[in-house]
């Protein structure tokens, strides 16, 4: 039922995040984009008794890839700069491989949809700083900016609030979404979907969703769930795969951090700062329901049940993935890491666990 929830003091959310800083980059030029930003002891994983390690069949299929170079980059030279709604429109339908677009600060009211492509060499960019804010205009209706079909997009610094959902990219490919601020939204804040593959969320800075429905609050949303495939992926899953979503801080949000659904594979989720003081509509930061993914050196503090959780929705998902040097600071009533059911999947000894009040795991770890 929309409505509006009740929020803890802004103060109190705040002083739960661990300390940390995430430079989401300075554009040059006239499109600056501006840098925004104990308790007992941990259960550390390796104090369990280790198991027989799992097959490599439990393992990402490929080497996990390095670390992406941080959010930060300045914006690119525009090859047109815009100022107001219409002209932004206006802008995104004439993109061509190479184009870039600058955004002036100020806010742009309305619903944003963009559907040319770049290339991998050519990417098409749309950039601005902080002070430039895409702005829905309502909680309840409609996405503020739509990748539809739009491959090899750079999307960075600037704002987007106020829709029903932040940032929806519908079957893209090889784009990259680093260093945006996403916040008061209706659902979840950024959501790829209708096999969009190979992308990375980067550097974002995520907060105060699932405004209308608690349950649909996720920070990142990966795929889709098996109950919607007909209306998204002709009845077969939803295959957003080989998606990496890396540094990036997510306070605020009613449902999952990071929500990772079946039918999706091979994606990493790594470096993020979770804090779930505001979590109504799950009971988790991450949520994976996929196969191979890696989830590894996340931070999270203040959970309603688990810090990191698998699910098997559907035979044949929730299998093969690995937890690795993640920092779980629960402060509620269940594991560091739940897996249920275990499955192929991994929780490496070098994770840790703390104030969590069934301890580290339910299964034993695993050393690597």
């Amino acid at each position: 039922m929309a409505g509006t929830r009740r929020r803890l003091p802004r103060s109190a959310i705040v002083a739960a995040v661990l300390a940390g800083v995430l430079l989401l980059g300075a554009a040059g030029g006239a499109l600056l984009a501006t840098a925004l930003g104990d308790g007992e002891a941990p259960i550390v994983g390796a104090s369990a008794p280790p198991a027989t390690p799992p097959s490599e069949d439990a393992r990402p299929a490929d080497d996990p890839p390095a670390p992406l170079p941080g959010a930060g980059a300045p914006c690119p030279e525009p090859t047109t700069v815009v100022a107001d709604a219409v002209a932004l429109q206006s802008a995104l339908d004439a993109a061509r491989p190479g184009t870039v677009i600058g955004l002036a600060p100020g806010v742009y009211e309305g619903n944003f949809v963009a559907e040319a492509s770049g290339t991998a060499e050519q990417p098409v960019t749309l950039c601005g700083p902080t002070e430039a804010i895409l702005d829905g205009g309502t909680v309840d209706d409609g996405y503020v900016l739509h990748l539809d079909g739009a491959d090899n997009w750079v999307v960075r610094g600037f704002t987007i609030r106020n829709g029903e959902k932040g940032l929806m990219a519908d079957g893209t490919v090889g784009s990259r979404i680093e260093g945006l601020t996403v916040t008061g939204i209706g659902h979840e804040a950024i959501h790829l979907r209708r096999a969009s593959t190979d992308n990375v969320v980067i550097g974002n800075r995520i907060s105060d969703t699932g405004n209308t429905r608690e349950k649909f609050g996720e920070g990142v949303y990966i795929g889709t769930a098996e109950s919607n495939w007909c209306d998204i992926s002709d009845c077969e899953p939803d295959r957003s795969d080989r998606n990496v979503v890396e540094g990036n801080t997510i306070s605020d949000t009613t449902a999952e951090a990071v929500d990772i659904k079946e039918g999706t594979s091979g994606g990493v989720v790594r470096g993020n700062t979770f804090d779930g003081s505001a979590l109504a509509g799950a009971d988790s930061w991450v949520d994976v329901k996929g196969n191979n993914w890696l989830i590894e050196g996340n931070t999270g503090v203040n959970s309603s049940q688990d810090g990191f959780q698998t699910h098997e929705i559907l035979d044949g998902w929730g299998t093969g993935n690995v937890f690795r040097a993640n920092t779980a600071i629960v402060n509620g009533p269940g594991f560091g890491y739940s897996l249920t059911p275990a499955l192929d999947n991994a929780v490496d000894c070098d994770n840790t666990a703390s104030q969590a009040g069934e301890g580290f795991s339910n299964v034993t770890c695993t050393r690597t």
